[in-house]
């Protein structure tokens, strides 16, 4: 029987004067018409204003449109962190279609792979990675993309392979372009690929509702007040830049842009523009810290850094504030935007000794502040653990700022939401304060230098080379990369093999950061039934480690 009204729903509804769709569109047409002459982006000698950007993000809009491209389809952008692609994230979802950034370290295979699962109309072609473009677009079994180059003097000079070059569809597109809000904000805004533990990548769908309020969270988990400078070293690729595109325009900051990651640059820029914020994986600090132009003491300037990825151990806490960065360390996947948890500071950490601060700084934390929980579960019972430091369970998220679910992929979106949760497939603990700390990772998964590994795709790659009888790939401690891909080979009968041969095998198939660093040729053990036990493999070259300490 239905429940009877009560006289908080009669003639209270929902109209457009009290409720509207959430989009993080919102925060570039309000910051650029309420800030319009303030600078919103800079990229070495040039130099957008909110109003310089909302326009350049209409007039992309408007011509995409005019070639058919609309609401649910897919526009890839292959482009570093350069202007087009912070305009991007605006234009593409003012169609009502969805932004795929594509990982620019991938070879053709994989690009090709996204291009046709996804769907992609169109993509945004940065120079330097024009050939591994076209040789995608050649593997592609789906229609071609209209592909639109996008010049960068700062690159140099770079072969053509698009049907129009970006300014030129900007000069081609009106800039009084009215785009569209969503009709709904459970609409897609981002498609993202990860890694998973079988061949090909899941494509991960993000919502309008999802993005704006970890845009917000992002203001707020990272102290970003009002315009804050933001330098980018973290890639937009990665989970749209962990949403950080929508947060600048939220708080009507700076993007300071950076091609690629280069100390000396960084060290240029932060005194250049004032750069108050910054983010990354453990292995762009490490760059830092180590880098014989970095500013010490009094030189430095205070920089507050969101870190992920890995744990900051306390070598790279102190040499971070040691040059004048103040580390935050955050947690999360591209299935949750990235970032969706924090590692909240409490009153008095700062007066604490190092070694003490960095044990606490270590955590995975609290759920960022949009997000309903993240905890430990049993994945049994799926009951919270003991808040004992020591019992282990699953690391899981709940909230407004988890995916829609994995693109064609029905079975593995059940999967990952058993239970009414997100399963990270990470174990870890909870403190007594309800902190998570992470303990072992997912166990197919390896991240290194910030970017996702699936070991059975590596896998995959040695089983191909003819000498190759077993092989099993496991995560090995490293002190730059945070964690690295390790090979344990089991040879065939009368085969031989070098370490360098095997390396150069899976580097002609895998980008860099996928190919193992190193190869252990052995007996791989294995169960009574055959199957290989990684977790002999795993304690042998402290895989934990990676983690724990």
């Amino acid at each position: 029987m239905a429940a009877q009204p009560h006289q908080y729903d009669l003639g209270l509804d929902k109209n457009p004067a009290n409720y509207v769709p959430l989009t993080p569109l919102s925060f570039l047409e309000r910051t650029a018409a309420i800030y319009p002459t303030m600078t919103s982006v800079v990229y070495e000698d040039r130099r957008f204003t909110w109003a310089e950007t909302r326009e350049r993000s209409h007039r992309l809009a408007s011509f995409l449109a005019g070639r058919g491209i609309g609401r649910g389809d897919t526009v890839a952008a292959m482009l570093p962190n350069i202007p087009a692609m912070y305009e991007a994230h605006f234009a593409v979802p003012m169609l009502g279609a969805v932004l795929n950034p594509l990982n620019i370290r991938l070879e053709p295979n994989s690009i090709a792979f996204q291009l046709d699962h996804g769907g992609a109309k169109a993509v945004l072609v940065d120079p330097e990675f024009a050939a591994v473009i076209e040789d995608a677009i050649a593997l592609m079994s789906g229609p071609k993309p209209l592909l639109i180059d996008v010049d960068d003097p700062a690159f140099g000079a770079g072969r053509r392979i698009g049907e129009i070059e970006y300014e030129a569809a900007l000069a081609a597109g009106d800039p009084s372009f009215a785009g569209r809000r969503p009709d709904d904000e459970w609409d897609a805004i981002a498609l993202g690929y990860t890694s998973g533990t079988t061949g090909n990548p899941k494509g991960v769908v993000t919502h309008h509702r999802g993005a704006y309020l970890n845009a917000v969270s992002n203001i707020i988990a990272a102290g970003l007040g009002q315009h804050p400078v933001y330098l980018w070293t973290l890639p937009m690729f990665h989970c749209n830049g962990w949403c950080f595109p929508w947060t600048i325009a939220a708080a009507a900051g700076v993007n300071v842009c950076l091609r690629k990651v280069d100390p000396a640059k960084i060290f240029e820029l932060i005194p250049k523009h004032g750069v108050t914020h910054m983010a990354g994986a453990p292995i762009v600090y490490n760059t830092l810290i180590n880098a014989p132009t970095a500013p010490k003491g009094a030189a430095a300037r205070p920089v507050v850094g969101l870190i992920a990825g890995a744990a900051p151990p306390v070598a790279v806490l102190a040499g971070a504030e040691s040059i004048g960065i103040k580390l935050t360390h955050v947690y999360g996947l591209t299935e949750v935007y990235g970032p969706a948890s924090v590692c909240a500071e409490q009153p008095g950490w700062d007066e604490l000794p190092l070694a003490e601060r960095a044990q606490l700084k270590r955590r995975q934390g609290v759920p960022y502040p949009l997000q309903e929980a993240v905890t430990v579960l049993d994945p049994e019972t799926m009951t919270e653990v003991p808040r004992d430091g020591e019992t282990i369970g699953e690391v899981m998220f709940r909230g407004n700022i988890v995916m829609k679910g994995y693109l064609k992929n029905e079975k593995a979106t059940q999967e990952a939401f058993a239970g009414g949760w997100f399963h990270t497939g990470d174990l870890g603990v909870l403190d007594q304060h309800g902190y998570v700390i992470i303990k072992d990772r997912s166990k197919d998964i390896i991240i290194s230098g910030g970017e996702n590994v699936s070991s059975v795709e590596v896998e995959d790659v040695l089983y191909k080379h003819p000498a190759v009888l077993f092989a099993a790939v496991v995560a090995k401690p490293d002190p730059k990369w945070g964690e690295v891909p390790c090979a344990f080979v089991e040879l065939k009968e009368g085969a031989s093999a070098t370490e360098a041969e095997i390396i150069a095998y899976c580097r002609e198939q895998l980008p860099g950061f996928k190919t193992p660093k190193v190869i252990e040729f052995a007996s791989i053990p294995k169960t009574s039934t055959g199957k290989i036990q990684k977790f002999m493999l795993r304690d042998q070259v402290k895989s934990a480690k990676a983690i724990s300490e």
